[in-house]
C-alpha cells in the first residue's frame, strides 16, 4: 500500500508519498481499499498541528473516507469482505488502504456513489445535528447559512429546505451565490460587496434570521448576531476564516437570543444510538434526492498536495475529492 506519511507536523509541503506494507485487521477493525477520500477543514489544521486531535507521529492524514472492505478483524459481524463503507476515523484516508474501525464504519446502499460517501458524513452531519437537534429549526423559519458555498454550507442549504426553512445564503463571491441558489436557496447575499446586515435587513422585512449558522467567525459573526431574530438561534460551527470573534453577550441579552455551540464528534462519541439514527435518515435523504454532496472537482490522490493548496486559498466550492485508480 502506499499513503501521504506526516513525521513533521509543521505544513503540508512535508507530507510524503511512501510505499508500507498493508497491515491486517485487529479486533474490531477492517481493511478498507480507499477509492475515494475527501479534504476538510481539519485536515488543512491538523498537518499544522493546529488542530485539537493531535495523533503520534508519524500519521496518514485524511478524516474522511469510502471505499471497499477487503478483510475483517475479530468481533467484526455488521461488515463483510467486498461491502462498499464510507467512514470517519480523523485520520488514515490519504492513502490507498487503511485499518478502520469497524464501529466507525457506515454500511451504503449499492446505489450510494463512493465519491458522494467520501463527501458526506462530516458535512451533512454537523449540519444536520446543528439545524435539527442544537437548533430546533422549524418550517417555515428563516436560516441564515454563512460561508454558505463551502463542504458543511452546501450541506447546511439543503438540509434546512428540507426541514422547511426559508434560506439565506451568504458568500464571498457571485459565483459562489449562483452554486447556492442553484442548491435551493431562497436568497443569496455576497458579502464582499454587500453589507451583510443591511441586506438580512431587507431580505427579512426588519425582523432577521431565525437560525444563523456560522461555520466561519471572525468579521461576519458580530454582523449576524446583531441582525440575529427575536428568540433566534446562533451556531457556532467552525471558525474557517481563521479567528474566533468576541461577540457582545449583551446582544443575546437584548434579542432574547441563543448562543449556542456546535461540536457533532462529540455528540457522535456521547449519544451512538441517536448518531446513528440520524445517519440512517440522511441515508435516506440522499436515495430519495433530497441531499446530495456538492463535489467541486475530483483529483488523483497523488496530487493532494495541489488539493490542500485549492482548499489554503479558499478556491473550493462545495468539497474536494481525492480518487485512488
Amino acid at each position: 500500500m502506499h499513503a501521504w506519511l506526516c513525521s513533521n507536523p509543521v505544513g503540508v509541503e512535508e507530507l510524503v508519498w511512501t510505499e508500507l506494507p498493508t497491515p491486517a485487521p485487529g479486533a474490531g477493525e477492517v481493511l478498507l481499499e480507499i477509492r475515494a477520500a475527501s479534504l476538510n477543514f481539519p485536515d488543512l489544521l491538523i498537518v499544522r498541528n493546529q488542530y485539537q486531535l493531535k495523533p503520534p507521529l508519524p500519521f496518514v492524514p485524511g478524516s474522511e473516507y469510502a471505499g471497499i472492505v477487503r478483510a475483517v478483524g475479530e468481533g467484526v459481524r455488521h461488515l463483510a469482505v467486498g461491502q462498499h463503507v464510507a467512514c470517519l476515523s480523523g485520520t488514515g484516508g490519504f492513502a490507498t488502504h487503511t485499518l478502520a474501525p469497524a464501529a466507525l464504519c457506515l454500511p451504503l446502499p449499492p446505489d450510494f456513489g463512493l465519491v458522494d460517501a467520501a463527501a458526506f458524513i462530516m458535512t451533512y452531519a454537523t449540519s444536520h445535528h446543528a439545524l435539527a437537534d442544537r437548533a430546533q429549526l422549524q418550517a417555515g423559519e428563516t436560516l441564515l447559512v454563512l460561508g454558505a458555498a463551502g463542504g458543511v454550507g452546501t450541506a447546511a442549504i439543503q438540509i434546512g429546505k428540507a426541514l422547511g426553512a426559508r434560506v439565506i445564503a451568504a458568500a464571498s463571491s457571485d459565483d459562489k451565490c449562483t452554486l447556492c441558489a442553484a442548491l435551493g436557496a431562497d436568497a443569496t447575499i455576497n458579502y464582499s460587496r454587500e453589507n451583510l446586515r443591511e441586506a438580512l435587513k431587507a431580505l427579512t422585512g426588519g425582523k432577521g434570521p431565525d437560525v444563523v449558522y456560522d461555520p466561519v467567525g471572525a468579521d461576519l459573526a458580530e454582523a449576524a448576531f446583531r441582525s440575529i431574530a427575536w428568540r433566534g438561534r446562533y451556531l457556532v460551527v467552525g471558525f474557517a476564516a481563521g479567528s474566533i470573534p468576541a461577540l457582545p453577550l449583551n446582544l443575546a441579552l437584548l434579542k432574547g437570543a441563543s448562543l449556542v455551540g456546535v461540536f457533532w464528534g462529540d455528540f457522535a462519541k456521547r449519544e451512538p444510538a441517536a448518531n446513528a439514527a440520524m445517519l440512517r435518515e440522511l441515508v435516506g435523504w440522499y436515495a430519495n434526492g433530497k441531499i446530495k454532496p456538492v463535489i467541486d472537482r475530483t483529483l488523483p490522490m497523488a496530487e493532494l498536495k495541489t488539493a490542500y493548496a485549492l482548499m489554503g486559498a479558499r478556491a473550493v466550492k462545495g468539497k474536494l475529492v481525492m480518487v485512488n485508480g
